[in-house]
């Protein structure tokens, strides 16, 4: 099986284009940075591709179109994701902020791993994306579709957790830094979870 050159061309470059634009991912990745440093910023971003691929997976054979076809299960989905973030927030905002004499990491990376995974895997947009647009670019003719899809859910994934991880531990470089001087990062990160969480939680 061999994906047109051209075919696997445009669905690149709408996945890099998609990946480059800040969106949930990439908040979550920042703030991830922001409260645990670079590698949990990078970690953050790691999580995220593994929750893509869950949802790749899902969408190859057929467990997205089933829970997507039944608005009851994205309300739920949708619901439990955003009050996740909601605890993320709160446990942030209470989190003990280092003082000048000690190591910066309120957040390890293991943890900004496993919440990515979690954070993502509960948000039906992905989801609801990866129904969307991975088929356009299939075609029974050149093999099992459900292939084509893992395949091409592979790659959106992995340049995904690039650029995801990238924001991330840019956003850890750059609060390490800033917490030198300001004692806020953990609230600016709660902040910034919150605010996924209510986004999730409002979008329909």
């Amino acid at each position: 099986m061999a994906i047109p050159a051209a075919t696997l061309a445009a669905f690149m470059v709408g996945a890099l284009v998609l990946n480059l634009t800040p969106g949930s991912d990439v908040l979550f990745a920042t703030a991830s940075g922001i409260q645990g440093g670079p590698k949990a910023g990078a970690a953050a971003g790691l999580g995220v591709g593994i929750g893509g691929i869950v949802h790749s997976c899902a969408t190859a054979f057929g467990l997205g179109a089933l829970v997507a076809a039944h608005p009851g299960a994205l309300i739920v989905v949708r619901w439990l994701g955003a009050a996740y973030l909601l605890y993320i927030a709160w446990k942030s905002w209470h989190a003990v902020t280092p003082g000048p004499d000690t190591e910066r990491g309120a957040l390890s990376p293991r943890n900004a791993f496993r919440r990515a995974v979690v954070t993502n895997v509960m948000n039906p947009k992905v989801m609801l994306f990866m129904l969307a647009y991975l088929p356009q670019f299939t075609d029974p003719a050149v093999g099992p579709v459900w292939q084509q899809m893992l395949i091409l859910g592979g790659l959106v994934c992995c340049t995904g957790t690039l650029i995801t991880s990238a924001y991330g531990a840019t956003a850890g470089w750059l609060g390490a830094r800033l917490a030198r001087r300001l004692g806020i990062l953990n609230r600016v990160a709660a902040v910034l979870f919150g605010g996924l969480a209510a986004k999730l939680a409002l979008d329909t």
